[in-house]
This record gives C-alpha cells, structure tokens and sequence, in this order.
C-alpha cells in the first residue's frame, strides 16, 4: 500500500475571531449620543450579533440612566482590582451585554499612562466574546475621549442641525483628522424634522472639512452618511420611562430609524 506523502505546509491555525469596534461620539453633549448607542445595540442584537456596550465616558456615565439599571459593580471597580471583568459585565435589556462606568469620579477627567493601558487591555480582553463593541464615548474633544476613539475601527458621529452641535462635529472630525488619520467618519443625523434634512448637514460639513481640512490632511477625510433619527415624541416617552425605545415603541418612525442603522452596519 502506498503511503500518501505528509504536505510540507505548516498548519494554519484558523484566524481568531474579534469582534468590530464602533466608537458612537459626538462634538458636543445633549444630542442624544447614548440613546442612539443603547437602541443601536439593541437593534444589532435583534440581527443575531453578539453586542457589548462599553461606558467609556469615564467619568460622567449615564448609560445605566438610559438603560434603567443600578449596577453593584463598575469599570471603576475592575481599574482598581476589587472586581473582575466577568463580574463586571452585565446584561441589559435589549439583549446586549454592557459594562458600565462610574460618574462624577475626577480621577477621569485626564488621561494618565495607568489609564490609557488599564482601558486598552479592557478592550483587547474583550475583543474575542464579541460581535461588536460599541464605545459610547463622552462628548468633545478631551484626551480620554480622543483616545476612546482611537481604540475604535470605526466612528459614528452623532450630530443634528443645531448650529453648535454642527461647529462642535466639525471641530472634532478636524482633530480625528490631524491625530488619528482618520478617513471616514460616519455621520448619523438625529432628530431630523423634514426629508433631506440629514444629506444636507452632511453635505455642508463635507464642504467645510474639503476646505479647512482635506488640504493638509494627510488622508482627506469623507463624511459617510450612515442614516438619520426623525423628530420621534415616542422617543422623549421612552427616555422619561428609562426605557429602550426599541421595547417600548418598536414601531415608531424613529425606531424604524434605527433598526435601518443596524441592517446598514451588518451589510
């Protein structure tokens, strides 16, 4: 019997795994950042996708406000080593998995080294359990944030027609760009109140980031619109309840809204 030769190929081990980093940010607070982030989730979850919603405003998290949840262990408690990481991560209605973040602790106003490694190796930790990891950042330009977005593959901005919340986008899409090279940055237009609202303040920031960015950038930077989040009454009732809008009124325009954003990102 003939014996069948051994390939000198090395075996591959099969590519691991590791879930897709989405930082959800914004140039300015109050536009509805972290409601999109946690109905964002949970319209991703709903397409089968393993979610984890990381608190990464360190220190002014509100995610457990939206969410309605009163955790008895943080990501403060895993920085400093009186919890683990699986003791932190807890399930949130919508059917996504979240680790949550303390408020009103100073101690993350700035980013130190000790920080910048503690959040580093959260993430990498986190990287092979998931799906997709959402970053719900603080808003601005502050080092921790910027930095919570560099660990991020990819960036939504959320923005509205409001002319600070337009100046505040514009503003950080323009430090993304300096220090992060960033080239495509996705643009989610909230509370949007006519058709064609969201193309034309994406637009307009695509004109203002070719004229004062684009030429010195070392990569030119394109505004993707990723969709928009019409004006919803149904969504200023699900907030009040503490409540995803996706539960609460699934139905709606504005939770139509979102379900298209997640079918968008899974494509």
């Amino acid at each position: 019997m003939d014996t069948p030769e051994l390939s000198s190929e090395p075996v591959r081990a099969p590519p691991v795994r590791r879930a897709s980093v989405l930082a959800v940010t914004s140039g300015k607070g109050g536009v509805g950042k972290t409601f999109v982030t946690a109905n964002l989730a949970a319209a991703l979850a709903a397409l089968g996708e393993r979610v984890l919603v990381l608190d990464a405003d360190l220190g002014l998290a509100n995610l457990d406000v939206v969410l309605n949840l009163f955790p008895k262990t943080t990501l403060h408690d895993v920085f400093t080593g009186k919890a683990t990481l699986e003791d932190a991560i807890i399930a949130a209605p919508g059917g996504f998995s979240v680790l949550l973040a303390g408020s009103g602790m100073v101690e993350y106003s700035r980013l130190t080294p000790e920080l910048r490694t503690q959040l580093h190796g959260v993430v990498q930790t986190l990287l092979p359990r998931f799906d997709r990891i959402l970053l719900d950042t603080g808003a601005g330009i502050s080092d921790v944030v910027l930095y919570a977005v560099s660990l991020a593959d990819d960036v939504v901005m959320v923005v509205t027609s409001e002319p600070t919340s337009m100046t505040d986008a514009y503003a950080t899409i323009k430090v993304l760009s300096q220090q992060q090279q960033r080239a495509v940055i996705q643009l989610v237009v909230n509370q949007t109140s006519r058709l064609g609202e969201a193309r034309a303040i994406r637009d307009q920031l695509q004109r203002v980031v070719d004229r004062f960015v684009n030429p010195e950038a070392e990569q030119p930077v394109k505004l993707e619109l990723l969709g928009e989040i019409p004006t919803d009454a149904m969504v200023r009732a699900a907030v009040q309840k503490r409540q995803l809008l996706l539960e609460t009124h699934p139905g709606c325009e504005a939770a139509r809204a979102v379900k298209a954003l997640a079918a968008k990102l899974v494509r």
